[in-house]
């Protein structure tokens, strides 16, 4: 059951609580207007989509693909696609549908060769780094008594995904690599997909690509362009933790 936390209080903020975790995004309104992951954000009556006819036909193009329903997986095999998913899934708190396809997307950026331009020098290919992260994520889940990592609960999957985060893994694949920068790699794949889709960008307020529209409101926090919503909340974080500044205007909708 999803949080209703006390907003004005910065009941939702990591720092404010016990745990010093976020809360599930579910304590977010649906969304009214447009598609979002798990149909809940910041944003809720805001749809990118409405300024696609601003958009030159490349751009427009391009941005439409992203929304086609994706293909089956190329790069990864059959064992490796149930791990890569769950694992997509944890790392951005995607547990329920609609999901931005972040598994296809890293999936299609490898196998067709779309590499970053760049590789650290104690590392392997990208493309064997997410092999054997995969195959390491399967390995610490059988390290708790379940077959595999996407077998495993989500509260499981988390203290894992958090293990490698801090570069705390060890052993069998993860000797393998420098798991600090293992996460550095997979991590900005997994990003890199996720908000290159129109329903991130719906759930944080993206504009969407400026050209040939421009902008034409270009003052402080809480000036809105034509095309912006006002956010669901408005708080300042930094100023909350700070000084206990609420704020009052509404959000801005370019994130």
């Amino acid at each position: 059951m999803a949080e209703h936390p006390d907003i004005a209080r910065g009941d939702h903020l990591p720092k404010r609580r016990p745990d010093r975790k976020p809360l599930h995004p579910s304590w977010l309104p649906r969304q009214r207007r447009g598609i979002t992951p798990q149909m809940i954000g910041r944003y809720p009556d805001y749809d990118v989509l409405a300024s696609a006819d601003s958009w030159d036909d490349a751009t427009r193009e391009v941005v439409l693909a992203r929304l086609e329903k994706p293909g089956p997986l190329r790069f990864f095999g059959a064992a490796a696609e149930p791990t890569l998913r769950a694992f997509c899934d944890t790392v951005l708190a995607q547990d329920s549908e609609p999901r931005v396809p972040v598994a296809e997307f890293v999936d299609a950026k490898l196998a067709d060769g779309r590499l970053d331009g760049f590789q650290y020098a104690d590392m392997p290919d990208d493309r064997d780094t997410w092999r054997l992260v995969l195959t390491g994520l399967d390995e610490a889940a059988r390290d708790t008594g379940v077959a595999s990592f996407a077998d495993a609960g989500s509260q499981v999957r988390q203290d894992i995904v958090g293990r490698f985060a801090d570069a705390t893994l060890s052993g069998g694949s993860w000797d393998r690599l420098n798991v600090s920068r293992a996460w550095s790699v997979v991590m900005r794949a997994a990003l890199s997909a996720f908000y290159s889709h129109p329903w991130a960008w719906n759930e944080i307020g993206f504009g969407g690509p400026a050209y040939p529209r421009g902008f034409m409101r270009l003052g402080g926090a809480g000036v809105r362009e034509p095309f912006e919503t006002r956010g669901a909340t408005a708080e300042d974080p930094v100023a909350m933790l700070n000084d206990g500044d609420t704020g009052t205007g509404g959000a801005h909708g370019r994130g």
